[in-house]
This record gives C-alpha cells, sequence and structure tokens, in this order.
C-alpha cells in the first residue's frame, strides 16, 4: 500500500467528511448556545478545506507522478464519502430539496457501480470532463447551501442537471465502445 500525499490528502477528506455531517445536522441540538451563521461557517470551512484536498491530491498525483492504484480507489470514494455527508445533512435540515439530493445519489451509486463493470472489462472509466464540471458545481452547491446564499437551490438544479448529463455520457460512452 502506498501511502503517498495525494493518498494522506484523500483519506483527510474521508475523515473531514463525518465531521461536517455532525455539524450539520446536530446544528440545532448540540450547538443551541451557537448563533446558525458560526455553524455555517465552520462546516463551510471544513467543507472548503476537503474540497480543496480534492483538488490538491489529483494534481499532486499527476505532477509528480504519484499515481497509485490505492489513489484511483480512495479518490473517488472520498469524494463521494463528502458529497454525500453534505447532501444528506444539507437535506436533513431542509436546505436541499430531497428530489434533488435523490437524482444526484441514485447517479452517483450507479455510475461508481457502473464505471466498475467497465474496469473489469479493461475500458477507460476515469473521470471524463462532465464528470470533473459536475463535481465543480455540486461543490459550489454544496458551498452555497451550506452558507444559505442567494441562488442556493438555482445552483443545486444546474448540479443536478449537469450531474445526469455526465452519468448519460458514460452510458453512451460504453454503449459505442461496445459496438
Amino acid at each position: 500500500m502506498s501511502l503517498n500525499l495525494p493518498n494522506i490528502l484523500a483519506f483527510l477528506r474521508i475523515l473531514l467528511a463525518p465531521a461536517m455531517f455532525y455539524i450539520l445536522v446536530n446544528a440545532n441540538t448540540h450547538f443551541e448556545n451557537i448563533h446558525i451563521s458560526w455553524i455555517n461557517y465552520f462546516a463551510g470551512l471544513i467543507f472548503a478545506i476537503a474540497s480543496v484536498t480534492d483538488f490538491f491530491d489529483g494534481y499532486i498525483a499527476r505532477a509528480w507522478n504519484q499515481k497509485t492504484k490505492l489513489g484511483a480507489i480512495i479518490d473517488p470514494l472520498a469524494d463521494k464519502m463528502l458529497t454525500l455527508a453534505a447532501f444528506l445533512g444539507l437535506m436533513m435540515m431542509d436546505r436541499a430539496n430531497p428530489w434533488a439530493i435523490y437524482l444526484i445519489l441514485i447517479r452517483e451509486f450507479f455510475i461508481t457501480g457502473f464505471r466498475v463493470v467497465m474496469a473489469a472489462e479493461g475500458l477507460n472509466f476515469a473521470a471524463s470532463m462532465a464528470g470533473k464540471v459536475k463535481t465543480v458545481f455540486q461543490m459550489i452547491a454544496i458551498g452555497f447551501l451550506i452558507m444559505q446564499w442567494p441562488f442556493a437551490n438555482a445552483l443545486l438544479w444546474f448540479a443536478v442537471a449537469l450531474t445526469l448529463y455526465s452519468g448519460f455520457e458514460y452510458i453512451f460512452a460504453y454503449i459505442r465502445s461496445a459496438r
């Protein structure tokens, strides 16, 4: 097992996800003496740090030639854990539409399983540009929802559209390769 800097950053993201989730879902019970804006700032800070590790672990792995099999597994897993924690926490706080979250999570689970099938068949399962743009907009939407900024729900639904589009892109790429 190769525990290099990119993998450490991915593991850090895995640890930050439940911490952020805890803060979000316990905002009204365990932190009643703290103004909600401070809870938002703290949850937002944790999310921002975790999101930055997502960028840097990939950048460092490519730039320093530190790609590993472990990294190929834990990086997308860490991404899913972070977005799952954020979206479920926000939904539990009534800040995110349950249908939007359902559509995003169904796509994420389906495509993750689909990528496993593609890998088993020896096909390239690297994230597409649409998948990367989808991730960026999901993270922006999460940040806006955590902070309760204007246009948060519009960004969430835009992220849903990109999420579904990138999912269909994987499916169509597989169909084309199967011919």
